[in-house]
């Protein structure tokens, strides 16, 4: 059976909560493979709102498989909290269909402190973090010193992780002017959390190979955005993880040649929230009106999204790094009743044209985009369903996407309602 991995190929905010939902009736486990609770995904069922940032999108559809991996960086109390909210709304959540890695790294109040402070202090350039904790949670990953999942089922190696952990934050913590790690009130909470999160742990790896020998259809989710790769993206205005689509073996432990199928997801114009570059960055009625329509702010940390034309040039670089196979093209509807629309096609940079996003940040801020321009449509297309229901002209300006970024849409949305959607490519098709 088909196994899909879904990632966005953009700045994020692309609508992935709600193909994911979609895509998730057909699929037997989704799992998330990277990222933290920095995430949001808004899902719309049946009038329903549903807003999730650590538990992957599965979790509102009965009867499936719901995983975070290993790739994954949790904040326990966050996600007991979550669980709480989301059962007040009659979503059933246990130990049968919510599993968590046994690797998977904790992100410890210190965390989200260093973070604060750090953003705060910053007066060089700052990254435009939500504050949450997860890059320093990431860094202790990468230092050796998480305190993980497995980690509290035994207090002397809690202990340990925790001592060792210290010894890094406290000496970050006086450079920063912050006063010592209350370590006994540390692990005493870490104590207190345990049972809850224990619970749900498991040898995920070893699960997923076993879902996926069985022949289960599995679909792995995917946060933020490709333009936020720690790797591949607007360094260092990215995120601390890998967001390409090659994360979604390491971060479930299980082997590339179990992905079938790569979506991209793409919205229909590009929005980013905090700092970095951004070459089709509209500042004006244009830019104000694409935000209006799309309410374009943070599922997560409310903060308003910067708007701007389609940049082909980008995702046509995302779908390459991830290896896309077809995209979910998203808010096609928001761009209803402009008389013209803009997509860049290429930079000029020092007076040449060029054809990706460089990598030296430098560059990247001289980029300028070059623009084609195509005729919009006066009709409505949300809610639309078929091609048939589409006006010419959205049609044209999907297939000239198509030609740009040379990936073909597999999946159109007209809405934030999940049948709002019409199908060109079945991901899940064998």
């Amino acid at each position: 059976m088909a196994n899909v991995v879904v990632v966005g190929a953009q700045w994020g905010d692309e609508g992935k909560g709600k193909i994911v939902d979609w895509l998730s009736e057909r699929a037997d486990v989704i799992a998330r493979f990277q990222g933290g609770h920095n995430a949001g995904h808004t899902l719309v069922i049946e009038g329903e709102v549903y807003k999730l940032h650590a538990l992957p999108s599965g979790v509102v559809r009965g009867g499936k498989l719901s995983v975070i991996g290993n790739g994954v960086v949790l904040d326990p109390w966050h996600l007991l909290n979550e669980i709480a909210g989301l059962r007040e709304q009659g979503v059933t959540i246990t130990p049968e269909t919510l599993m968590i890695a046994e690797n998977t790294p904790l992100i410890l109040p210190i965390h989200g402190e260093l973070d604060r402070a750090r953003e705060s202090q910053n007066n060089i350039a700052k990254i435009g973090t939500t504050g949450r904790g997860i890059g320093p949670a990431y860094e202790d990953k990468v230092g050796r010193r998480s305190v993980r999942v497995a980690d509290l089922a035994d207090d002397a190696t809690l202990e340990l992780r925790v001592d060792r952990a210290l010894v890094h934050h406290d000496a970050l913590r006086r450079g920063l002017g912050m006063e010592p790690v209350n370590r006994e009130e540390l692990i005493a909470k870490l104590r207190e959390v345990a049972p809850q999160i224990l619970e749900y742990a498991a040898p995920v790896w070893k699960v997923m190979n076993e879902k996926r020998k069985a022949g289960k259809r599995i679909l792995f989710e995917g946060a933020q955005g490709a333009l936020l790769d720690i790797d591949f993206g607007t360094y260092p205005f990215v995120t601390s993880s890998n967001v390409i689509a090659g994360q979604a073996a390491t971060g479930t432990g299980i082997g590339p040649g179990a992905i079938d199928f790569v979506l991209g997801i793409v919205k229909a114009y590009t929005t980013r929230v905090g700092e970095g570059p951004f070459p089709t960055e509209l500042d004006d009625e244009n830019g104000q009106r694409l935000g209006e329509r799309g309410h374009e702010f943070g599922t997560t940390t409310g903060r308003k999204r910067r708007c701007g034309w389609f940049d082909a040039v980008l995702v046509r670089q995302t779908c390459a790094t991830s290896g896309v196979n077809g995209i979910s093209l998203t808010k096609l509807d928001v761009l209803d009743g402009f008389e013209t629309l803009k997509i860049c096609v290429a930079y000029e940079l020092d007076g040449k044209r060029i054809d990706h996003l460089p990598t030296a940040a430098d560059h990247q801020a001289r980029c300028t985009p070059i623009y084609e321009e195509i005729p919009g449509w006066s009709q409505s297309t949300e809610g639309a369903r078929s091609w048939a229901d589409l006006p010419a002209e959205a049609i044209k300006y999907v297939r000239r996407i198509e030609e740009l970024i040379d990936c073909p849409v597999a999946m159109l949305s007209t809405s934030p309602e999940r049948d709002d959607t019409i199908l060109v490519t079945d991901p899940f098709a064998d």
